[in-house]
C-alpha cells in the first residue's frame, strides 16, 4: 500500500502561482511513477503531468505545458507540482497518484490515489 496526501491548494488570482505537494508513505516510493490529475465539477478526470520513478523523464498535458512543472524528491517521499500563470480553467480538485506504468496519462494505470486538494483560480 502507498498512502498519498496532497497539500498546497487554495484560491489564487489568474496569472498567479501555486505549489502542490504530495507526501507518500508506505511501500517504496521510488519504485513508482507518479502522476497529477485534476477534475473540475461536471467534468471527467483529466491528466495533468507524470514523472518517472527517478525523476528523469516527465510528461505533460498540452494544456499545462510551459506553465506547470512536476518534480520529485525520493529521499523525502515527495512529489510536487509547481503551477505558474494559472488560468480560471485550471480550477479543479488536483490529485496525485502512484503507479507502475511509465509516464502514462491514463487514470486506470495508477494504483494509488490521494484525496485531492482544491485549486480555485479567479478571473
Amino acid at each position: 500500500q502507498v498512502q498519498l496526501v496532497e497539500s498546497g491548494g487554495g484560491l489564487v488570482q489568474a496569472g498567479g502561482s501555486l505549489r502542490l505537494s504530495c507526501a507518500a508513505s508506505g511501500r517504496t516510493f521510488s519504485g513508482y511513477a507518479m502522476g497529477w490529475f485534476r477534475q473540475a465539477p461536471g467534468k471527467e478526470r483529466e491528466f495533468v503531468a507524470a514523472i518517472s520513478w527517478n525523476g528523469g523523464n516527465t510528461n505533460y498535458a498540452d494544456s499545462v505545458k510551459g506553465r506547470f512543472t512536476i518534480s520529485r524528491n525520493n529521499a523525502k517521499n515527495m512529489v510536487t507540482l509547481q503551477m505558474n500563470s494559472l488560468k480560471p480553467e485550471d480550477t479543479a480538485v488536483y490529485s496525485c497518484a502512484a503507479g507502475r506504468r511509465y509516464l502514462t496519462d491514463s487514470p486506470g494505470d495508477y494504483e494509488y490515489w490521494g484525496q485531492g486538494t482544491q485549486v480555485t483560480v479567479s478571473s
